[in-house]
C-alpha cells in the first residue's frame, strides 16, 4: 500500500523540481549586470547626431481673411459652409436670410417704374405745351405783320382809319409779347416738373441699387483658399458663447468667421529664457506634430520674438518664454490652425557620432554609464558624453550596432517588469 503511495507521488515531484527550475532562470543576476530577459534594448547607432532646442506649441496661420457681415440690420443665418472644410476663392461661407430684401426690392422695383412713368409723361406733357406755344406764338407774329400791313394801307385812306390801324398794331405786337412770356413760363414750368420726376427716378433707383446690394451681400464668400474657423457667438453672454451656426441672428458687421491661409501655417513655440541665446533666425527646424505623429515637417525658424511673454498655458505662476516661429518648407493639407506638436531647432550637427535613446544612459558613482548585452547578461560599460537632444544622446565608449538596456537591469523591480 504504501509502495504505491510512494509510485503516485513521483509525477508530481517531478513537476514540482520543473517549475523551480524556470523559476530559477527567470530570477534576475546581481552583481556585475543583470539578466537580459526582461530588459527593453535599443542598438547604439552610428551618424549624423543633431543638437536641438525643443520648444511646444501650436500651429498659426500668418494670414487670416475675417468675414464680416455687412451693415445691414435683423440679419439671419440660414446656411454655413461646414466647418473646417477646404474652401476655394469664390466659395460661399455664410447665407442670410433674403426673403425680407427680395420683398422690399419688389416693392423698390415697383416704385421705379412709377417715377419713370411720370417722368416720362411730365417730358411729353412739355413737348405738347412747346408745340402749342410754338403755334400760337406764329399766329401773333403773323397778326402783327397783318396789323402792320393795315397800319400802311388805312394811312392812305384817311386819318382815323390810320389810328385804328395803328391802335390794332400796339394790340397785336402786346399779345405777341404776352405769349412770348407765356412761352418763356412754359419752358421753366416744364423744366422744373421734369427735374421733380428725374429726382423721384434718382431717389427710386437710388433704393433700388441698394436693395440689390443688399442682397449681393445675402451671400458672404471667401477671397482665398483656406479652411474655414467660425468665431465664438457672445450675443447671450460670454459664458453661453458659441459658435455661429445657423438660426443666429447676426448684428452688422460681426465677424462671423475666419479663413486662415494654410500656406502661411508655422508653428508658434514657447522657447524657454535659458535656451534663446541658442539659437537665431535662419537656423533649420524640425516640425513634429501630435496628430501626425509619423510625419516630420522641415524648415527654417522665421523669426523670434524680441521679448519674453507669459505663456498661459504652462500652470500658475505663468512662465516668461519667448515665441518661435517655424516655418515650414512644405505645408501638408492635413495640416489645421491649432494642431499641438513641437518645434525642434537645429543649433549643432554632429557630422560622425554613435548616439543611444535617453533612457539608455544612467549615472553610476558620478559618472555616465550604459548597459551594453553581452550573451544573457548586460555589462556597465563607462561612456563620454558628446552631446544631447530631448531623444537621444551622443556617446563615445561604445561600438556600433551595440544593444543597450533601456531600464537599470541591476534593479530588482526594473528587470522583474
Amino acid at each position: 500500500m504504501s509502495g504505491r503511495r510512494m509510485r503516485a507521488g513521483w509525477p508530481w515531484a517531478a513537476a514540482g523540481l520543473v517549475v523551480a527550475a524556470v523559476l530559477a532562470l527567470r530570477l534576475p543576476a546581481h552583481g556585475r549586470g543583470g539578466s537580459s530577459g526582461s530588459i527593453a534594448t535599443a542598438a547604439a547607432q552610428r551618424g549624423e547626431f543633431l543638437v536641438l532646442v525643443r520648444a511646444r506649441g501650436s500651429l498659426q496661420a500668418q494670414r487670416s481673411v475675417p468675414i464680416i457681415a455687412p451693415h445691414i440690420h435683423n440679419l439671419t443665418i440660414v446656411w454655413l459652409a461646414p466647418p473646417g472644410s477646404h474652401l476655394r476663392p469664390g466659395d460661399p461661407v455664410v447665407r442670410f436670410d433674403s426673403s425680407p430684401a427680395e420683398q422690399d426690392l419688389g416693392e423698390k422695383l415697383s416704385a421705379l417704374q412709377q417715377a419713370q412713368a411720370t417722368l416720362a409723361q411730365a417730358r411729353a406733357q412739355a413737348q405738347i405745351l412747346a408745340q402749342q406755344d410754338q403755334l400760337d406764338r406764329a399766329t401773333d407774329e403773323n397778326n402783327v405783320e397783318v396789323a402792320k400791313l393795315n397800319v400802311v394801307k388805312q394811312s392812305i385812306l384817311g386819318a382815323i382809319a390810320g389810328q385804328e390801324a395803328q391802335i390794332d398794331l400796339q394790340t397785336a405786337q402786346e399779345a405777341l409779347r404776352v405769349e412770348n412770356a407765356k412761352i418763356n413760363l412754359d419752358e421753366k414750368s416744364s423744366q422744373a416738373k421734369i427735374a421733380s420726376a428725374q429726382r423721384e427716378v434718382a431717389k427710386a433707383q437710388f433704393d433700388v441699387n441698394l436693395d440689390r446690394d443688399y442682397l449681393a451681400h445675402m451671400v458672404l464668400r471667401t477671397p482665398i483658399a483656406g479652411v474655414v474657423t467660425y468665431m465664438m457667438n457672445r450675443s447671450q453672454g460670454w459664458m453661453n458663447a458659441k459658435p455661429f451656426k445657423v438660426g443666429d441672428a447676426v448684428w452688422p458687421r460681426a465677424t462671423i468667421a475666419e479663413v486662415p491661409d494654410l500656406d502661411t501655417l508655422e508653428m508658434e513655440g514657447n522657447l524657454e529664457e535659458v535656451d534663446r541665446g541658442r539659437v537665431h533666425a535662419g537656423q533649420a527646424v524640425r516640425v513634429h506634430v501630435d496628430a501626425l505623429p509619423e510625419a516630420t515637417f522641415r524648415g527654417r525658424l522665421a523669426a523670434i520674438s524680441p521679448l519674453a511673454e507669459a505663456d498661459m498655458d504652462g500652470g500658475f505662476p505663468p512662465k516668461e518664454a519667448f515665441k518661435a516661429y517655424g516655418q515650414m518648407t512644405r505645408v501638408d493639407p492635413r495640416l489645421r490652425p491649432g494642431m499641438n506638436g513641437t518645434l525642434d531647432i537645429v543649433v549643432q550637427r554632429l557630422p560622425d557620432a554613435i548616439s543611444i535613446p535617453s533612457q539608455a544612459l544612467f549615472t553610476r558613482q558620478g559618472r555616465p554609464v550604459v548597459f551594453v548585452q553581452q550573451g544573457g547578461q548586460f555589462r556597465p560599460v563607462s561612456v563620454r558624453v558628446l552631446a544631447r537632444n530631448p531623444d537621444a544622446v551622443a556617446v563615445s565608449g561604445i561600438a556600433e550596432g551595440a544593444r543597450v538596456a533601456l531600464a537599470d537591469p541591476t534593479q530588482a523591480k526594473g528587470a522583474a517588469r
